[in-house]
C-alpha cells in the first residue's frame, strides 16, 4: 500500500469509509497541511455529513493535526497502479485538493479517468511540473489541465501556467493557502463590564502556560511591579489540577490574586487574575499583550498564535513553537510576533510593550498576518463547494 499510517494516527488505512463526502487533501508542507486542516473544519460547520481526509509527503512529520482532520492517511509513499485502484475504490473520494507541486502522474490520470474533480491550489513557481524537452511538444499540460481549476499565489505562476497549455479559465490567483483562525467567542456582557472595571490600567496575558512556566512568568510579573505598579497580569491553565497547582503558588508568593473561576472579579488592589484557558476569547480581548505558553522551553510544542493575533493581542513566545513554526515566522517577520530568551528579557519586554501605542503597533501587524491568507480560503471553500453540489450523490459505507 502506498499510505503509511502516522504513528499517532495508527489503523487510519483499516477504517471502513463513512458515509457521507469525503473530501481529499495532499499537502506538501506542513502550513499547506495545517491550511487544509482550516478549510475542512469550515466545510464541516457547513456540510456536517462530510468528512476531511488528508495525506503528506514522506519527509513531512507533523507533530499534530488541529480539529478538520477526520482521517490521515499519513505519507504518500509510492505509485503502483494497483495501489492506486485499491486506494481509490475504498475511499470514492468525491474530491481531491492537492496542494503544492510534486504531483504523481499515474495518480493524477486516474483521477482524470474517473472523472474525480481535483483542484490544485498554492502551487509556486518551482514546483510547477519541468518540461521533458525543449526540442519536444510541451506534454505539461495534460498533467495540469486534469484539474477543474487551478488556484495560484501571483501572477507569475499564472503566466507560467498559460505557456504550459492550461486555458486562462481555469486560473485563478487567489494568494497563499495559510492556517487561518477562528478565534474564541466570549460574552459581551462580561467584556463590556471588564473594560469598564479596568479602563486605562495595564494589563498583560500568560496563556495557556504549563507548570514549568508558572514561575518564571511570576517572577517577570514582580520585577515589571516595580517600575509599574498598577500592572495587572492574567495567567491562563488548561486544567483543573494545573488551576490548583496555580493558586497554591501564588498564594506561597504573596501575590493578590482574584480566582476567576470561582467568580472573582479583578479589584484595585489585585495583581494576578487566575482561571482556565476556556475564557481566552475575553483575555485576548482585554489584553493588548500576551506571552503564549508552552513554548518557553526550547523544543516545546507552542500553540497556534493566530487566535490571539485576530483578537488584537500583541505576542511573546518563548523558543519552542515546533508545532506552528511557521505562523510564529510570519508574524515575526511583520513585526506582529517577538520570541523572547530567558527572565530578564520578558521583563524588559512586557515594561516596554504594555505601551498602548507600541502593543497597537505590533496589534495591527499581527491582523495583517491573519487576513493574508483569506482570499484563497475564501475562494477554495467556494469552489469546493461547487463542485460538491454539481456531483453530489450518497456513499454507502466501503
Amino acid at each position: 500500500m502506498p499510505w503509511r499510517r502516522g504513528e499517532h494516527m495508527t489503523g487510519a488505512s483499516r477504517m471502513t469509509r463513512p458515509s457521507g463526502e469525503i473530501v481529499w487533501g495532499h499537502a506538501t508542507t506542513q502550513e499547506r497541511l495545517l491550511g487544509l486542516c482550516d478549510v475542512g473544519q469550515r466545510l464541516k460547520s457547513m456540510r456536517p455529513d462530510l468528512s476531511m481526509m488528508l495525506s503528506w509527503e514522506e519527509d513531512m512529520r507533523p507533530s499534530y493535526l488541529p480539529e478538520g482532520c477526520d482521517i490521515a492517511l499519513g505519507p504518500l509513499v509510492a505509485e503502483q497502479p494497483g495501489d492506486i485502484r485499491h486506494f481509490l475504490d475504498h475511499w470514492q473520494p468525491d474530491l481531491c485538493v492537492w496542494a503544492g507541486g510534486q504531483m504523481r502522474r499515474l495518480l493524477m490520470r486516474s483521477l482524470r479517468e474517473r472523472q474525480m474533480p481535483a483542484l490544485l491550489v498554492d502551487i509556486e513557481a518551482e514546483e510547477l511540473p519541468s518540461r521533458a524537452s525543449r526540442w519536444l511538444p510541451d506534454q505539461r499540460h495534460r498533467l495540469l489541465n486534469g484539474f477543474a481549476e487551478i488556484m495560484v499565489p501571483d501572477a507569475d505562476v499564472a503566466d507560467r501556467l498559460k505557456r504550459a497549455g492550461v486555458p486562462t479559465e481555469h486560473i485563478r490567483i487567489s494568494g497563499r493557502l495559510y492556517q487561518s483562525s477562528n478565534p474564541p467567542s466570549c460574552n459581551e456582557d462580561e467584556l463590556d463590564s471588564l473594560q469598564e472595571r479596568l479602563k486605562s490600567r495595564p494589563t498583560w496575558l500568560a496563556a495557556r502556560l504549563s507548570l514549568t512556566e508558572l514561575q518564571p512568568v511570576i517572577k517577570t510579573h514582580r520585577a515589571t511591579l516595580r517600575l509599574l505598579h498598577r500592572l495587572l497580569l492574567v495567567i491562563t491553565v488548561d486544567t483543573f489540577e494545573d488551576l490548583d497547582a496555580a493558586r497554591r503558588q501564588l498564594r506561597a508568593e504573596g501575590l493578590r490574586f482574584a480566582d476567576w473561576d470561582l467568580g472573582e472579579e479583578p479589584e484595585d488592589h489585585t495583581q494576578v487574575v487566575l482561571g482556565l484557558s476556556e475564557d481566552l476569547g475575553l483575555w485576548y480581548r482585554i489584553c493588548p499583550l500576551c506571552l503564549l505558553g508552552n513554548s518557553l522551553i526550547r523544543g516545546a510544542q507552542g500553540i497556534n498564535p493566530l487566535d490571539a493575533a485576530a483578537l488584537g493581542s500583541a505576542i511573546l513566545h518563548g523558543p519552542g513553537v515546533v508545532s506552528h513554526t511557521q505562523a510564529y515566522a510570519r508574524l515575526a517577520k511583520l513585526g506582529a510576533a517577538r520570541k523572547i530568551h530567558g527572565e530578564d528579557e520578558l521583563s524588559e519586554a512586557v515594561a516596554k510593550l504594555t505601551s498602548p501605542d507600541l502593543a497597537a503597533e505590533m496589534a495591527l501587524a499581527g491582523w495583517q498576518v491573519v487576513t493574508e491568507g483569506a482570499t484563497m480560503t475564501d475562494n477554495l471553500l467556494e469552489k469546493i463547494q461547487d463542485l460538491l453540489d454539481r456531483t453530489e450523490m450518497p456513499h454507502a459505507p466501503a
